[in-house]
């Protein structure tokens, strides 16, 4: 079955978790079940750190703060699914509560 990655990008919230609005971590956790549902098997699935804690290495190996290029919105965690084809996997990407950010879903290359 084809695998997809699914990035959550959001704003960073200066509280960091404790900041997001209760209904939000709620739609978050029900998106689980749901996905289930569609018989889309998670493959792997991690949040991430604050942008502080990243690293950039540019071209010919200089290392810098920050997790990319400027951006207003942060990677909040992703995940691997194996889904049916993209548009099974754009119906994932749908389920996922966005407050100002937005998801990226892409087709992985198979091993």
């Amino acid at each position: 079955m084809p695998q997809y990655a699914i990035l959550i990008y959001e704003k960073e919230l200066p509280g960091g978790v404790a900041d997001i609005p209760p209904e939000v971590m709620e739609a978050n956790l029900r998106a689980g079940e749901k996905i289930a549902e569609m018989g889309v098997q998670v493959v792997h699935e991690h949040a991430m750190r604050p942008s502080a804690s990243a690293r950039t290495i540019r071209k010919g190996g200089m290392v810098t703060d920050g997790p990319f290029l400027e951006s207003k919105e942060v990677i909040a965690g992703f995940f691997v699914v194996e889904a049916a084809d993209l548009d099974q996997a754009l119906a994932v990407g749908r389920l996922l509560p966005i407050m100002d950010g937005a998801v990226e879903v892409w087709p992985l290359l198979a091993p």
